[in-house]
């Protein structure tokens, strides 16, 4: 018999059910989940990672983030599976890939769907709806400036702080002829002074959705090697899931980026001063903040201060989006983070035109989902 890919531990099943009722798939999802784990022998504590269908009713988005956080789970790899009637097959053999990467451990993956006669009547545990939209915390502008308050209050932090790291990706944007904001470029006084859209939130420190796409290909070390351009290799990879509520966030001054730069940066053997090109997720000023302090590049609160003694621009010090990111680019919807990935490599082939940075053998590409609730950061290489 061949090495095996992967070993399946543990098992959990429902009773079948022509209607049930009163029940939510959030609370199937819990019982057979709990099933599963007791059939292993192991503590919930134990699961690190999650595959999930799309199916759930109580949640038409962040599904893998609403379930890990109804489960209690802080998974280091998380997804959904929607191939149909082959999810569950399809589950098992990427939870072996993602044990072999080295991304987790121990994956729990699960499927379940209640079935109603009418309506559904059973209750939404979905937390986001019982603790936070009741009480108007609802839509991501109201979410994120909550945590930029909470950064303030803890820290001292300023308003022109935040503005700075608007301003530097305006002025990013201007070497960028596809960017949304190319020919308009914004001082830190022009950010403070646009519109308040959610206190401390300024309009241009909010991202601008707009239409668009990326698309990168991924292939084996041996394929590339008889390609035509230079390779940029994925050397350390990092993920990691812990609400998706604000309402139930561990912190609201640092978030999940934490543990998965720490993770990138261990498997690539680098560490987060070495990176020649940071191209950090940026949906609000208050993502790249938590993000600069997070990973380690200054201490907690001192963003700041960090970024007045460094140059963000494509010849600075410290290059930082240097596509303009999402706050100079736009946010095309889910590929807003996809614009990282292609801008470092962009970088790292040397291929950036007017906007190329001087060094390009390492970059950090990190990106952010829900109310900094989902996280992913990755370290590329230069081949």
């Amino acid at each position: 018999m061949s090495r095996a890919k992967g070993v399946i531990v543990g098992i959990g099943e429902l009773k079948p059910q022509r209607l049930s009722s009163g029940v939510t798939t959030l609370e199937m999802i819990a019982e057979v989940s709990r099933l599963a784990v007791f059939d292993a022998g192991l503590e919930p504590a134990a699961i690190d990672g999650l595959l999930v269908g799309p199916q759930v009713g109580e949640t038409p988005q962040h599904v893998p983030a609403t379930i890990a956080e109804y489960l209690g789970l802080a998974p280091t790899v998380a997804n959904v599976v929607d191939l149909g009637g082959a999810s569950g097959a399809g589950m098992v053999w990427r939870a072996a890939a993602a044990i072999e990467a080295g991304m987790c451990e121990t994956m729990l993956c699960v499927l379940a769907n209640n079935r109603e006669e009418a309506a559904p009547r059973s209750p939404n545990r979905n937390p986001i709806r019982e603790f936070d939209v009741p009480f108007g915390a609802s839509g991501a502008n109201i979410s994120y400036a909550l945590l930029m308050r909470a950064h303030m209050a803890e820290y001292g932090s300023t308003a022109r702080d935040f503005a700075l790291i608007a301003a530097a990706a305006r002025a990013n944007a201007q070497l960028n002829p596809d960017a949304i904001f190319f020919g308009k470029p914004a001082d830190v006084e022009m950010v403070l002074a646009s519109p308040m859209i959610v206190s401390p939130l300024h309009l241009y420190e909010i991202v601008m959705p707009v239409a668009g796409g990326e698309a990168v290909i991924v292939t084996s070390a041996e394929r590339a090697r008889s390609l035509p351009k230079r390779s940029v290799h994925l050397l350390g990879a990092g993920e990691k899931v812990t609400h998706r509520a604000v309402s139930q966030a561990p912190s609201l001054t640092s978030g999940p980026l934490k543990s998965a730069m720490a993770r990138a940066f261990a498997q690539s053997g680098t560490q987060a001063d070495e990176m020649d090109l940071l191209s950090l997720y940026d949906c609000y000023t208050i993502m790249v903040a938590t993000t600069i302090e997070d990973a380690g590049l200054c201490a907690p609160g001192q963003f700041g201060a960090w970024l007045r003694d460094h140059d963000l621009s494509h010849n600075g010090d410290k290059p930082l989006n240097t596509h303009g990111g999402q706050l100079g680019f736009g946010q095309p919807d889910l590929a807003g983070g996809m614009t990282h990935v292609v801008e470092a490599v962009r970088q790292l082939r040397g291929e950036a035109g007017e906007r190329q940075i001087g060094r390009a053998d390492l970059a950090l590409v990190t990106g952010n989902g829900a109310t900094m609730s989902e996280a992913t950061a990755l370290v590329l290489g230069a081949a």
